[in-house]
């Protein structure tokens, strides 16, 4: 095969340990070609999330072809395919992509055009990286989950607990529901941690390692409306359960699987309350094809311009190049401690 039909990537061919260099290697693959509504995308920046660490730990046995992480990237439409309607070459483009497809490290990368959109103007492809999928998940999270209005006026006294309020899901949450008019209590553990929730606008914060019912009372909350956890689920239920209002709602991102402390969710607590709890995945629509794929595509556009009309900002906190399997196993490393804040970008390939 001639050099032009290849392009560069970091992929994984079994689970090794980040300490061990083969856990991520670079690679030379096949540079594919889009079909029906994919549009082929000259990467340009990627970030990385929890998702590349879960899936790159699933894959725990020898593949004859790599496994390529990575579902946030900011590009550029090298091709669209035939049945494309949205996009066209040369358009500047942001998305998270389907956690049942190649992820987007490497040069170029095929996505359905229905879950990507159109990149911030005002925002480089590092600035817009940062955004996807923690974007989705986030407004997924608030707006289809939990039902919470667009409209200030009917979230006047509402109040929003996120547990996990620095992460990268974290502080776009809290900039959207600021948004809403929300009253919006975030956790956050370290000094730095605090201060970054603040600077997305919590405006309480307490501490997720400490009973969340005394904290919340010392602020003048006795409950709280909604809850986003964003971290796990069984560890923080007992707590969530206490603090949540009668008819209240919470949702989770977390699968009660991934928790660090034994046991499973106890749903009859939430008998009593007539409470709602619901599960956030914003890889659902690409994974089953749902019929409302494009209202990623939509959501995205929305974000977008109230990017571009200075109401949210992005949450990059940290850019790393160039994007090699090196850096890449640094930054999942950090990713891995848990005490990230905000978004690591990396960007361009060499």
């Amino acid at each position: 095969m001639s050099n032009h039909q290849k392009m560069k990537a970091v992929g994984a061919y079994r689970y090794l340990p980040l300490s061990d260099p083969e856990c991520l290697v670079d690679l030379y693959i096949e540079k594919p070609i889009p079909t029906g509504r994919d549009l082929l995308v000259k990467v340009k920046a990627i970030s990385v999330n929890p998702a590349d660490l879960g899936v790159r730990e699933k894959n725990n046995y020898e593949e004859e072809s790599p496994k390529i992480l990575g579902w946030d990237v900011a590009g550029i439409v090298d091709q669209a395919g035939p049945d494309c309607q949205l996009f066209k070459p040369g358009d500047e483009i942001y998305y998270a992509g389907s956690v049942t497809r190649p992820g987007g490290n490497s040069e170029f990368h095929l996505v359905d055009e229905r879950i990507a959109g159109n990149k911030p103007k005002s925002l480089d492809f590092a600035q817009a990286a940062a955004l996807p999928l923690s974007s989705i998940t986030a407004w997924e999270g608030l707006f289809d989950r939990l039902g919470i209005s667009h409209s200030v006026e009917e979230n006047i006294n509402k109040s929003l607990l996120i547990i996990g309020a620095a992460g990268g899901v974290g502080s776009i949450a809290t900039q959207l529901a600021k948004l809403a008019g929300l009253t919006v209590i975030g956790t956050a553990s370290r000094p730095e941690s605090i201060q970054w929730a603040k600077d997305q606008g919590a405006d309480i914060t307490i501490n997720h390692n400490s009973h969340f019912a005394s904290q919340l009372k010392n602020s003048g909350f006795e409950t709280v409306d909604y809850i986003f956890c964003l971290n796990d689920t069984v560890q923080h239920f007992a707590n969530m359960v206490e603090v949540i209002a009668p008819q209240g709602k919470i949702c989770s991102i977390v699968p009660a699987d991934k928790a660090s402390w034994a046991g499973s969710l106890d749903m009859d607590m939430l008998f009593s309350k007539s409470i709602t709890f619901v599960w956030e995945l914003m890889f659902t629509r690409s994974m089953y094809q749902t019929e409302d794929m494009i209202k990623q595509h939509d959501l995205l556009n929305k974000l977008a311009d109230l990017i571009d009309n200075g109401k949210l900002k992005s949450t990059l906190t940290e850019r790393i190049e160039p994007i090699n399997a090196t850096n890449l196993r640094f930054v999942h490393e950090k990713i891995e401690t848990g005490r990230s804040i905000g978004k690591i970008v990396l960007e361009n390939f060499q």
